[in-house]
């Protein structure tokens, strides 16, 4: 058709030209709009081969076929196997399980047999944190989600105060013109002076058509990107100049059958006034700078830090439940599956990321951020806590597993927690306040390492449950998950937790592990003095070793005395 139409004329010719120009021209700068319709295609290419052939072949049969008979037997058999494509890919969701096993063998596992420590406690949660932040902004701004991020090796709670969606005129003009940087360790978060930092992008997740992140990201890809790589997660840090930037992570598609998710770098993207040569930029070639997974070792800013997609290191945690095998997690066996439990009332869910200290952990693992999961067994009335997964945050090509169920530990796991703080104070309003987001607090208390959850009480609006009001000075809980008990603890000072969690269960483990006595600092007997300690001189008790032979002989004694006594 193209080709009568080309042979007509001058004129045609040159509509022809002009039209495919325009075509050409479209195709390269609204890449990013179809970029979606690329990676759907890129997900799921094998059954859409699949089916393509099949259908080619059906129609090819049914056209072929003089009796009717065949012709509804051939339209019976591929409504039957397209019904089937949708039951078990989609329905029974074997699609994703396939997904998921894809990233099982992907995974680079590491299993320790000494869980880290935990260092910089998290005071607040991402929550209470994304509430406070939007009570000190204006109307026409709004925040963006909250990371955990590291900032002159401190760690910060980073968001963007953005233009708000509510007004469309913003997005069009305005910069993204401000950073909130707010300490996570401490109990007071201000959004204020030194922790709203002065810095213009350009570039902004709220923002509108190519000056909107996920856009000028997208515009960046070469074709081989554009059908491989998505962008995800979006972190505000700092460079190894000072400079505050925009760290992208991305998302990698890999694999022909079943193709799953991993890491695929960073897109940094610099700050800067909004102006004609970025406009050109970023509707021809986009914005922002790519490191690959392989380069990021070169970037020193980028090294500890979390840059990792929650979406990755999700699949990445929930793999783990075919380590008993392919067929493990199929509904007839199961004795090893897990599941990445679900908080309730739209809190934020795992991974938690968490400051840890490997040093004399036994493993090559860093000290710095990771993702950490609490799996669990998948049966809903099952809370034991199965794996520890530690994730590096950074991307690193390894993921970190202590298992707790081989182990016979017995540890609750945190969809237990919710249940046994209420239990622990029976006259809170428990409908407008709920303990939540319970991080991992491992710490070395009376003579060995301990497992606690430290969770967070916080009030929920009536009107939006999704409003979590944080407090400045909220009240704390550690719950032992070896024990279940519960210990509320003092905000304002994070030295004496450890102290406060002996003094409530220190004659718990006493009685059951047979342990010593610790700090104790008010010791009167002078004999005793020397063995004092603020956390890790142990005095040993005094265990008389004849005790049980003495009893027996004086039972035996009073017996005989009894008998001549009777005489």
């Amino acid at each position: 058709m193209i080709k009568s139409y080309w042979n007509k004329g001058k004129k045609q010719k040159f509509i022809t030209i002009f039209v495919s120009l325009i075509l050409i021209i479209a195709l390269f700068m609204f890449r990013d709009d179809y970029q979606p319709a690329l990676l759907f295609l890129r997900k799921y290419i094998f059954v859409i081969i699949l089916s393509l052939v099949v259908l080619f072949f059906g129609l090819r049969k049914f056209r072929s076929s003089e009796s009717t008979g065949k012709r509804l037997g051939i339209l019976a058999l591929l409504i039957g196997f397209f019904a089937l494509i949708y039951v078990l890919g989609w329905y029974l969701k074997l699609y994703d399980y396939m997904k998921t096993y894809n990233v099982f063998n992907d995974l680079n596992k590491v299993e320790i047999n000494d869980l880290p420590l935990t260092q910089n406690e998290r005071i607040q949660p991402l929550r209470n944190i994304f509430s406070m932040a939007n009570e000190s902004v204006g109307e026409t701004k709004d925040v963006s989600l909250p990371h955990l991020v590291r900032v002159d090796n401190e760690n910060k709670w980073t968001m963007a105060i953005q233009p708000s969606e509510k007004y469309v005129m913003q997005q069009i003009s305005d910069n993204t013109e401000e950073v909130f940087a707010v300490s996570s360790t401490t109990p007071f978060p201000r959004f204020s002076n030194e922790n709203r930092i002065p810095v213009t992008f350009s570039i902004g997740e709220s923002l509108k058509f190519s000056r909107n992140t996920y856009n000028a990201v997208v515009q960046r890809f070469n074709p081989w990107m554009l059908f491989n790589y998505e962008p995800s997660d979006t972190f505000y840090m700092k460079n190894d100049s000072g400079d505050w930037v925009q760290v992208v992570s991305l998302i990698k598609w890999k694999g022909f059958f079943f193709p799953y998710p991993s890491f695929g770098g960073v897109m940094i993207i610099d700050s800067g006034e909004h102006d004609f040569n970025d406009y050109m930029e970023r509707i021809t070639i986009g914005k922002g700078t790519f490191v690959s997974p392989d380069e990021i070792k070169n970037y020193p800013f980028l090294n500890k830090q979390n840059t990792l997609a929650e979406k990755v290191s999700q699949l990445q945690a929930e793999s783990l439940k075919f380590l008993g095998g392919f067929s493990d997690p199929l509904p007839w066996n199961m004795e090893t599956a897990v599941k990445i439990p679900l908080m309730p009332k739209d809190q934020n869910q795992q991974p938690y990321v968490t400051d840890f200290d490997f040093a004399g952990s036994n493993s090559d693992a860093y000290s710095g951020l990771y993702h950490w999961f609490g799996l669990e067994p998948v049966g809903d009335e099952r809370t034991s806590l199965s794996y520890s997964v530690f994730i590096p945050a950074d991307g690193t090509d390894k993921m970190y597993y202590y298992d707790h169920a081989t182990k016979k530990q017995g540890y609750a796991g945190v969809s237990a927690m919710p249940l046994k703080v209420k239990e622990s104070r029976k006259e809170y309003d428990w409908n407008a306040s709920t303990p939540v987001e319970f991080r991992p607090y491992i710490k070395d208390i009376a003579g060995r390492k301990r497992m606690f959850f430290l969770g967070t009480i916080s009030s929920i609006s009536d009107t939006d449950a999704k409003q979590f009001d944080g407090s400045a000075t909220p009240d704390l809980v550690l719950i032992d998950s070896e024990y279940r008990d519960v210990i509320w603890i003092d905000v304002k000072h994070p030295s004496t937790w450890d102290k406060e969690v002996y003094d409530q269960l220190g004659e718990a483990w006493r009685a059951s592990e047979g342990i010593g006595y610790f700090y104790q600092d008010d010791l009167m007997d002078e004999d005793l003095m020397i063995q004092q300690a603020v956390d890790s001189i142990m005095a040993i008790p005094q265990v008389n070793q004849n005790k049980d032979e003495i009893e027996r002989l004086k039972r035996k004694l009073d017996s005989l005395q009894a008998i001549e006594d009777q005489d």
